[in-house]
C-alpha cells in the first residue's frame, strides 16, 4: 500500500514545452513534405529571432536570462507563429512578427504567464491587418522547389501569378461570392484535395498525431480540442444539412487551415485560454464558433486567430461564471 501524500514527478515548464515542439514535428514534416522546405527555414528564422528577443527583454529587466531562454516557451511561440504564416513570407515579416509576438504580447505584459493574449496570435492578426497582400501569399502544396521558396523568403522577386495560389479556404471562399457555382463547382479546382486543401489533409493529421501524444501525455486536457473540434463539426453541419451549395461541409472545415493547429496547439495555451473545466469548453467552443462565421462571411478567409484574441477577452468571465462549486458551499460564495 502506498501512503500519503501522492507526490507526482515536477512538470516543468521546460518539459511541457519540449513535449509540444516535440508534437509539432509530425505535422512540421507534414508540412515541409507536402508543401515545401521552406518551413524549415521560417521555423530557424523565428527561433533565433525569439531566443534573441528573449535574451535581450530580460536582460533590460534584469532578470535571469540563462533560465527564461531555456524553458523553450520563446521558442514554442515562435514556432507557432511561423506555422501559421505562409512559408514564402519575407524574412523581415517574419523577424517583425516574432517581435511583436515576445517583446509586445508577451513581457509588455510582464512575461511568462502573465500575458492575457495569445502572443502567436497577436502576431498573426498584427500582420495580417497590416501586410494583408504578403500574407495571403501561399504557394501551391508541391508547386515550389527549395531553392525558389529560400530566394522568396530571403528576399527575392516576388511573381504573385506564377509562384502563389489561392488557398482552399480562400478559393471557397471567392469562388461562392463571384457565383460561378455551388460548393460541389468550386471544390474542383486545383487548390482543393479530396477532404479539404490539397496536402493540407496530410498536415492535419500530422497536428493531430502530435495532440494525441499532448493527450496521453496529460500535457493538456480532452476539453479544449473536443470543444473547438465538436463545435466546429457541428455549426458547419448544420448549415451544410440545410445548404449544401452554399456552405461546405465539417470535414472541409476541419481538414483546411490552421483548424487542426488551434485545436490541440493554439486554444489550449494555458496561461490565455480559460482555466475551468467547463470554462474550456466554453472558450474552445466560442473559437470555434467565432473562426467559422469569418471563414463563411467575413473578410478574411480564416479567422482562427480573431476567434481566439476575442475569446481571451473573455475568460476572466468565463472562469468567474465556471468556478466550480466549493466543497462544503452551496452553490459559489455561500456558507451551508
Amino acid at each position: 500500500m502506498i501512503h500519503s501524500p501522492y507526490i507526482r514527478k515536477p512538470a516543468s515548464v521546460q518539459r511541457v514545452m519540449g513535449l509540444v515542439l516535440l508534437a509539432l514535428m509530425p505535422g512540421v514534416a507534414a508540412y515541409s513534405y507536402k508543401v515545401g522546405a521552406g518551413i524549415l527555414v521560417n521555423l530557424a528564422i523565428a527561433t533565433l529571432t525569439a531566443i534573441a528577443a528573449e535574451a535581450l527583454v530580460m536582460s533590460l529587466r534584469k532578470r535571469p536570462v540563462a533560465i527564461a531562454v531555456t524553458d523553450l516557451s520563446a521558442v514554442v511561440t515562435a514556432w507557432l507563429v511561423a506555422l501559421c504564416f505562409p512559408p514564402i513570407v519575407p524574412w523581415w515579416l517574419l523577424v517583425t512578427a516574432v517581435l511583436v509576438a515576445i517583446v509586445v504580447a508577451k513581457h509588455l505584459f510582464g512575461g511568462l504567464g502573465q500575458n492575457p493574449f495569445n502572443p502567436a496570435m497577436v502576431a498573426y492578426c498584427s500582420m495580417i491587418v497590416a501586410y494583408p497582400a504578403l500574407m495571403s501569399q501561399w504557394p501551391p502544396a508541391g508547386g515550389l522547389s527549395f531553392e525558389t521558396q529560400l530566394g522568396l523568403i530571403l528576399g527575392g522577386a516576388r511573381d504573385i501569378d506564377g509562384m502563389t495560389g489561392a488557398t482552399a479556404l480562400d478559393a471557397l471562399r471567392t469562388g461562392l461570392r463571384s457565383g460561378t457555382g455551388g460548393v460541389d463547382a468550386v471544390m474542383q479546382g486545383s487548390a482543393f484535395g479530396f477532404l479539404g486543401g490539397r496536402g493540407w489533409e496530410w498536415i492535419s493529421l500530422g497536428y493531430i498525431a502530435g495532440g494525441a501524444l499532448l493527450l496521453l501525455t496529460r500535457t493538456i486536457t480532452w476539453h479544449m480540442p473536443a470543444a473547438f473540434i465538436g463545435a466546429l463539426a457541428l455549426i458547419s453541419g448544420l448549415f451544410w444539412l440545410v445548404d449544401p451549395g452554399r456552405f461546405a461541409s465539417p470535414l472541409f472545415h476541419l481538414a483546411s487551415g490552421g483548424a487542426m493547429l488551434a485545436a490541440f496547439f493554439i486554444v489550449t495555451d494555458p496561461v490565455s485560454g480559460a482555466t475551468t473545466p467547463r470554462g474550456k469548453l466554453i472558450f474552445a467552443a466560442g473559437v470555434a464558433l467565432i473562426a467559422w462565421l469569418i471563414r463563411t462571411f467575413g473578410a478574411y478567409p480564416e479567422g482562427i486567430a480573431f476567434g481566439v484574441l476575442l475569446m481571451n477577452l473573455c475568460v476572466p468571465l468565463i472562469d468567474m461564471k465556471t468556478q466550480p462549486r466549493v466543497f462544503g458551499h452551496r452553490g459559489q460564495g455561500n456558507s451551508r
